[in-house]
């Protein structure tokens, strides 16, 4: 019998083959990454936008901060609330809800008259996008194993360096032949067909049976939201979760104005020099995904607290280049090794929580993250205005190297993982 909120199918077992699971898991995979893809594309559309939008305006790099910032907190408050209309649902009435609706807040965002309207449009864009992660992230619960669901979880998320390197090779061209408002409708028209399209396709679920841990040191199964929500150690890994996203909010937000304001570059130039670095950390954001299911899954402590070492390392470099190719080398290598670490964060929670409070799990983990939406743009366009970008990037550092020190605070086994 299927449960409230939930899609479980009721196939007898003998109908769910290895090869059926491995199928659906694949699908899966390849529906949500397209789905995040133009997630991702409208949602860092923006950034590419902010010198042109701030002109227009009489804006500052502060104030140009705040659309990237009201869009995050914003997104940032909606986590919690979307897991817990995802575990009562399901993933898939909530995501097609989201996907139309934040293509209409895209196409309103081309149409604001005001400053004040724009942070307006952009915070309610900020709604219909915030109920999506926890979703889609329970979508993937209830469609793989644990013991690829890191994997798959990883090409999923990869889509945030796909959408990334996509938006500007797509947005550089639109604002210079259309303008930024068109560009916004342009961009909205193609996500909601887009969008409905890959949803229209998503797979059924699998049985219940296939997608819990079974293990001796696994966390009990029978997990509630309430625990899910009191746990420390759910919000440990949220707190990971947020030092690490300061990285690729703030390259994201204030590369492409660095490269037109500092390095004096074209738009069309900007835009491809933004997306090589975000286009690299597709394949190390997967191949990080495949390692931690492979090797990682007990391990994951020095395996991240490396990575986010090297990953300082390269900022700095980036940070003292001398010359634009420098920059965009050292940007890609740091964009490129951080994105091993990503699912670091997110596999041991996704292999341990059962997938009935996955969508709350998600939720709090993406809070963390988006925290960082909040206060990296906001931040190092403060540091910009009053300091240099030198003083931003080295913000950067900074929270990529706590992202080292927190990794040793949260639990590498998923025996360690208590539910009071």
């Amino acid at each position: 019998m299927t449960s409230v909120g939930s899609e479980s199918t009721v196939d007898s077992a003998d109908l769910w083959t290895p090869r059926r699971i491995n199928r659906t898991a694949l699908l899966t995979m390849v529906v949500m990454l397209f789905a995040w893809s133009v997630d991702y594309v409208d949602r860092f559309s923006i950034s590419m936008a902010l010198p042109v939008i701030g002109h227009e305006f009489g804006l500052d790099k502060t104030s140009q901060g705040w659309l990237v910032t009201v869009f995050a907190l914003v997104y940032m408050v909606c986590q919690i609330p979307a897991g817990y209309l995802a575990d009562r649902f399901g993933s898939r009435g909530p995501m097609l809800v989201t996907l139309v609706m934040w293509s209409l807040f895209t196409a309103l965002t081309g149409m604001a008259g005001t400053f004040g309207m724009l942070l307006v449009i952009r915070g309610l864009f900020g709604v219909c996008q915030g109920c999506f992660p926890a979703a889609s992230i329970k979508a993937i619960a209830e469609r793989t194993t644990p013991d690829n669901r890191a994997t798959t979880t990883g090409v999923m998320m990869s889509a945030g360096g796909i959408g990334a390197g996509l938006a500007p090779l797509v947005v550089g061209p639109l604002l210079m032949a259309v303008g930024w408002r068109e560009t916004f409708l342009w961009i909205a028209g193609c996500g909601a067909v887009l969008g409905v399209a890959v949803w229209a396709i998503l797979p059924r679920p699998l049985p219940q049976r296939l997608t819990v841990l079974r293990q001796e040191s696994a966390a009990p199964q029978g997990i509630t939201r309430a625990q899910v929500v009191r746990s420390p150690l759910v919000w440990k890994f949220a707190l990971l979760f947020c030092v690490l996203n300061m990285l690729s909010y703030g390259l994201v937000t204030w590369v492409p104005s660095y490269l037109i304001e500092a390095r004096h570059l074209a738009l069309d130039t900007t835009g491809l020099l933004a997306a090589i670095p975000m286009l690299v950390s597709v394949g190390t954001t997967i191949l990080g995904g495949w390692l931690f299911d492979r090797y990682f899954h007990d391990r994951a402590r020095w395996y991240l607290g490396t990575i986010s070492v090297a990953t300082a390392v390269l900022l700095v470099l980036m940070t003292a280049a001398g010359s634009t190719g420098e920059f965009t080398l050292y940007e890609t290598l740091a964009s490129g090794v951080s994105g091993l670490a990503t699912m670091c964060v997110f596999g041991l929670p996704l292999r341990v929580l059962p997938p009935a409070v996955a969508g709350l799990g998600a939720g709090i983990m993406n809070f963390g993250g988006q925290v960082a939406g909040a206060v990296a743009p906001f931040v190092m366009g403060v540091l910009a205005d009053h300091f240099s970008y030198t003083a931003a990037f080295g913000f950067l550092v900074v929270t990529t190297l706590l992202t080292a020190v927190v990794a040793f605070w949260v639990p590498q086994h998923a025996g360690e993982f208590t539910f009071q």
